[in-house]
């Protein structure tokens, strides 16, 4: 149980799209290759050139398409459902983020069924979540975690598929505030731009998580409970699952100079981080010299 069963979110936008085949790119790549290439899980930047993603001309792309998931009324939906979850998810960190940050505005989140197409390439689990900076998106589709168990050994609870939902929502952060447009991708390796967005929306979404009792419906009602240990060590077990090294030993080889995303320790350091310091530590990957990452 990670909602309060109480807990009010009816007022979610959250979007379901989908029941496509995959679109997997150019190249045919699936699950295991785009582990291999390291680009599919919590990218949260534009996939296309990676993935070759393909845009389906019947079927539109933007973040208005698809129908508003129904029958999400209560936390209790969402610790029962999946597709709820998530949907309480978005209302839990719009409430965060309108607190935190002058001048916030929500992000679509899409619930993806198989695939469907996006100015960013294709979204579908084989992909995994990620955030579409033009579309201001978040797509995501909740058979992704059931491959985290199988592909990368991740426990995938309930609080780490918050910490992926929270993640992704760090990006949209990183995107309305400038940060993306001040720290363009500059290539690779572990003192990269792209890996400092990563450690920043790690830490994001621990500091989200450490605050989250503090969000309440209108009656007061909080949406989400206080974790426990081991939802948290399933949380820091997702963030460690993710890690590049952790991805790359996969294949036997590890480079650090191909670094796009951080190291595991490194992960799971700036999820804690954020989780026990609050918002106000999370300038700091985009402040430390590469050494004290």
């Amino acid at each position: 149980m990670t909602f309060n069963p109480d807990a009010d979110i009816s007022g979610n936008t959250t979007r379901r799209r989908g029941r496509g085949a995959v679109v997997a790119g150019a190249g045919g790549v699936g699950v295991l290759g785009i582990i291999a290439l390291i680009a599919g899980p919590l990218l949260g930047i534009d996939l296309t050139g990676l993935l070759g993603g393909v845009t389906d001309p019947g079927g539109g792309t933007g973040t208005s398409g698809g129908s508003v998931i129904e029958d999400c009324k209560t936390g209790q939906d969402a610790n029962e459902d999946v597709d709820c979850r998530m949907a309480g998810a978005q209302v839990a960190l719009d409430a965060f983020w309108g607190e935190n940050m002058e001048g916030y505005r929500a992000p679509q989140l899409t619930v993806v069924d198989g695939s469907t197409p996006t100015q960013c390439g294709t979204a579908s689990n084989a992909v995994g979540p990620f955030y579409c900076p033009p579309e201001e998106g978040v797509y995501l589709d909740p058979t992704f975690f059931s491959l985290m168990q199988q592909q990368f050994g991740a426990s995938a609870g309930d609080l780490a598929q918050l910490y992926i939902v929270a993640h992704e929502w760090g990006h949209h952060i990183q995107n309305i505030t400038g940060t993306m447009r001040d720290y363009p991708n500059n290539g690779t390796g572990p003192d990269s731009n792209g890996v400092r967005m990563e450690l920043q929306a790690d830490c994001y979404a621990g500091a989200w998580i450490g605050r989250m009792t503090e969000e309440t419906d209108a009656d007061g009602d909080p949406y989400l409970l206080k974790p426990t240990d081991a939802q948290l060590d399933d949380a820091l077990n997702a963030a460690f699952t993710v890690g590049d090294d952790h991805i790359q030993e996969q294949s036997g080889f590890v480079n650090p100079e191909s670094f796009t995303h951080g190291s595991s320790d490194q992960r799971k350091f700036w999820f804690a981080n954020g989780y026990k310091n609050g918002l106000g530590v999370c300038a700091q990957p985009f402040t430390l010299p590469g050494d004290q990452l």
